[in-house]
């Protein structure tokens, strides 16, 4: 397994994700631009501002997966299971690079 070429991918996924972040936190403080005047128009910013905070959530918590992946890699146990110990399928680790369980560990928890 190349942990090189996974950090520079959980890094780069980092990155994207922080710059998504910033830029639903500004969207939705309105600091760029303000509330329309219209209380119509006002309910329908609002209930953008709800997306853009789930978005935001979501981005947040990939981040977070990503930054326990990368302290996975700095303790060489980057690709084992947490549940049971066995080595994560290279395919898995490939499609969610931060996964913490093997594909069976992960059907048993759903």
């Amino acid at each position: 397994m190349d942990t090189s070429a996974i950090r520079q991918v959980l890094t780069q996924r980092k990155a994207m994700l922080e710059n998504r972040a910033s830029k639903v936190e500004r969207d939705a403080s309105h600091r760029d631009e303000p509330l329309s005047a219209d209380f119509a128009e006002q309910a329908v910013e609002r209930e953008n501002d709800d997306v853009l905070h789930a978005i935001a959530g979501e981005s947040l918590h990939e981040i977070t997966m990503i930054n326990q992946a990368l302290a996975r890699l700095d303790a060489g146990i980057y690709g084992e299971c947490s549940e049971c110990g066995n080595t994560i399928d290279e395919k898995r680790l490939q499609a969610v690079p931060y996964t913490t369980q093997c594909i069976q560990c992960a059907e048993q928890a759903d």
